[in-house]
């Protein structure tokens, strides 16, 4: 009999990348809609992305990215 295996949390991999390295990249909140309404600085800095810190790493392991 296989072994039980997670299933792959779904709004966490739209949300996470992970890059060739082994590290996760992550979007700011607040970017994906209603963005009309925001200023241009916050839309602005909201573009470029970030890697999440080992601790954050290390607890969505558990959520099979």
């Amino acid at each position: 009999m296989p072994k039980n295996k997670l299933k792959t949390h779904k709004g966490t991999k739209k949300v996470l990348n992970v890059r060739d390295g082994g590290s996760i990249k992550i979007g700011h909140p607040g970017t994906r809609h209603n963005t009309g309404k925001k200023n241009a600085a916050s839309n602005r800095s909201g573009r470029t992305a970030s890697a999440l810190s080992k601790a954050d790493a290390n607890r969505f392991k558990k959520v099979t990215i």
